[in-house]
Order: C-alpha cells, then structure tokens, then sequence
C-alpha cells in the first residue's frame, strides 16, 4: 500500500486537556478501523451515535463517546472518514491514538494530510487550500474575511472565467491555423480584434493584481514614525502601541535604531515602527542609525512625520502630518493641515487614530475580498505577461504559444498544474490533525 492509500489519524481539535478531543481517520480502511475499536456495526451515515472505545488487543475500555463517519462522496478528503468525538483528557487521546496505530494499514498522519488528500481528491483547488492556510492562522477580522473569500472560491472562479475565455480565443487562433486556406472560418476573426479581447482579459487580471497582497493583510501595514531628534518620536510611539517600548530622553538623538511593535489598530494589523532623528549625524553609529531610518521611511506605507512640512522626505507612502507637543505652552502654533496632538495628556491622539485606520484600510483588501500571496501573484504576473505580448503579435503560431503559456499560469494557481516540491512547502505549514 502506497503512503497516499495509507489511513491516516490525527487529533483535529485543540490540544488537551480540553472538554471534548476529536480525532479523525480517512482513508480505505477507516470504517474497518472504527468497527475494531468499537466492536460494533457502524451506525448510518453522518449521524453521531454513542459507541464505547475500547484497545483492539486487550479489550480495555479507553472512553465512551460519540462515533460519526462520512462515505468517501461525502466527506472533505474524498475518502471515507470517520470522526470520534471523546473526552479531552491527555490519557484518553494518547490512548486512543496508541490504538489507531495497531491496526494494519493506519498510520499518523503528516501536516496538512487530511486537507492535501482533498485536493487529490478534487474537494479543493490549491486557491481554495491557501485560503483554508490563512483562515487557519488569521488574528483579525480582517485577515479572517479575505481568508474566506479565498477558501470559498472567489479568485477560483474568476480564474475559470479567464481560462474559459482564453480557450475560446485560443481556439479562434487555432482555427486560423488549421483552416486559414478556406472560406468558413468567419468565426475566427481577424487578429487585430483577437487582439483586443486578449488584451481586455489582460488588464482584468493585473487590475487583481493592483489589489493589496496577502503578505501586507499577514503582516500588517507597515506605519513609519519619523522627524527631526527630539520631536517626541518615541512618546508618541509609546502611546500608539499603549506599552514603553522605547526609550524617551530630553537628550536628542537618543533613539539610534529601528524599534518596531506589532500591533492591532481598529482590527488593522500594523507594524509602527519608531527611528532615530534625522539630521546631520555626530558621529559613525548615529549615521548608521539615520541610514536606516531613511530606509524605512523610504518601505512604509504610512509615515506619521512630527517634522516641518518642508523637510519632509521624499517616500511612496502615504504621509500624515503631525504637530506634536500640544501640551506645552511654548510650543508654536501649528501652520498648515495635519494633526495637533500630545502623546503624553491624548489631545488629538482618538482623531490621529481615526485618520490612521482609515488609511490603513485604504491599503487593506475590501470587505469580502481576497488577497493573493506571493506565489499567487507571481503566476497571474506571467500569465499577464503573456496576454500582453500576445495582444501585440500577428503572427498566429506566436499568439498561441503566449495562449498557452498564460493558461499554464492559471492553472498553476488551481493546482491543475504544479510540482510535489510546491505541494510539499504549502501543506507544510498546515498542523498535523487538518
């Protein structure tokens, strides 16, 4: 029996102790397995029935629980399942896995069996599984609703619109091929206007691509606090991330590396980071210090600047001015639109926040969208390509060589076509028992 015929077991709920622990089982020879654990008939399918579990050798009564199987057309594997349903002590689970694994043909299962065994099985598509892999790991709301656009099929069904229309075109070109010395191929058109169509299926996919990415929705936004030393960087940074994190001195320049915090804003995730002053360094480590400050400057997406306006630096992101030290008397009236806050009494800081998770949600996925990785964005980027350059060619062989190579990119992000070496990091990342 080969590894993937193999039946497989693994604990699927959280680890014990708990109240209840389910242990599942797919594969040829699940039901067999749960009528020696059991002693009994199986009940009917997809109904739960209380059964005594007990060790196959000995007889010994491990628990008494619910026993629940799904046949193979019915279940998320493909394959027959069965699902015991125990208590959550770390005795009973041992013991009933211990005896899982006497039984011929069983085995423990591997990360991210049960679910790869699904996509063998044609229950999901590799888009469909990388979405289960970020509802799996998702800390915020908002990292939950683009996980289950993903799983639920969203990019898998606009994939299958593409695929559908670039086959038809695909065809076009072949019958142009095939039978450009007749009269009847009308349907085919001419390529100038096979052209158009391919370049409008182009720009629908790299519009998808124009979406924030999933490694931004994982990561966080990333929320750059820069100015000049002694502006109040680190008090504010203190106060944004509600924790001292930094250190706060009157003496500038105090602040000589890159202090990040990752935190969740409004249920954005953020990634603020503090940095050193900028200005003329005083020595080498100070240099050091400002270089990388300029460079995070340069990747953020949102800099909060507590600088003057016109020393502001030249970044990409999105830059959010604010007048800090509101507190103090001396301090001169601001000129110009931002913020007047003061970290240390909260003048403005709820109306910063505000402003700032706005922002934020700006560069996040829309309500009920997805977000696609890297990998995923990588694919349609070559399938892109290849519509693009096909939309400029005119010679028939040429176009549907650039076709192909764009279907073979969609495909890839299906899973219908891929490598065991893509397959084995996926599902590596998923935990043992789904």
């Amino acid at each position: 029996m080969t590894r993937e015929r193999d039946t497989i077991f693994a604990l699927s709920s959280g680890r014990p102790p708990c109240a209840i622990a389910i242990i599942r089982v797919s594969g040829p020879q699940a039901l067999a397995a749960a009528q020696v654990i059991t002693g009994r008939d199986l009940p009917e399918a997809r109904r739960a029935s209380l059964r005594q579990f007990r060790a196959p050798v000995s007889g010994e009564l491990i628990d008494e629980g619910l026993l629940l199987w799904f046949p193979a057309t019915q279940s998320i594997t493909g394959e027959p399942l069965v699902e015991f349903h125990c208590h959550g002590s770390q005795a009973v689970v041992r013991d009933l896995q211990a005896s899982l694994a006497t039984i011929t043909g069983l085995r423990a299962a591997d990360a991210g069996d049960f679910t790869r065994r699904a996509f063998a099985n044609g229950r999901m598509d590799l888009a469909s599984v990388e979405g289960l892999g970020d509802l799996l790991v998702a800390e915020t709301a908002q990292q939950r609703r683009a996980a289950i656009a993903m799983m639920g099929g969203a990019l898998s069904r606009k994939i299958a619109t593409w695929t559908r229309d670039i086959r038809r075109l695909a065809a076009q070109v072949e019958a142009r091929l095939d039978f450009s010395d007749e009269d009847d191929v009308a349907g085919a058109g001419d390529l100038a206007n096979l052209g158009e169509a391919i370049g409008t299926i182009a720009r629908e996919i790299a519009d998808d691509l124009a979406k924030p990415s999933a490694e931004r929705l994982r990561d966080g936004v990333r929320v750059a606090i820069g100015g000049p030393p002694n502006a109040g960087k680190s008090t504010f940074f203190n106060a944004l991330i509600g924790r001292d994190a930094a250190i706060v001195s009157p003496i500038a320049g105090t602040t000589r590396d890159v202090i990040e915090a990752s935190v969740s804003i409004g249920g954005v995730p953020m990634v603020i980071a503090d940095s050193a002053g900028l200005r003329e360094a005083g020595d080498a480590v100070e240099r050091i210090g400002i270089d990388r400050a300029e460079a995070l400057l340069n990747t953020a997406d949102i800099i909060l600047w507590l600088g003057d306006a016109a020393d502001i630096p030249d970044t990409s992101g999105l830059l959010i001015q604010l007048f800090p030290k509101a507190d103090l008397a001396d301090e001169a009236a601001p000129t110009g639109p931002g913020y007047r806050l003061s970290a240390v009494t909260g003048t403005g800081m709820d109306e910063l926040i505000a402003a700032l998770i706005a922002a934020a949600n700006r560069l996040m996925p829309a309500p009920g969208d997805y977000a696609l990785s890297q990998r995923q964005r990588q694919a349609l980027g070559r399938a892109v390509e290849s519509l693009s350059e096909a939309a400029t060619l005119r010679d028939e062989i040429l176009v549907s060589e650039c076709l192909r190579m764009a279907l073979l990119a969609l495909d890839e992000l299906t899973g219908q076509v891929t490598t065991e070496a893509v397959l084995d990091e996926l599902f590596s990342g998923f935990c043992i028992g789904k």
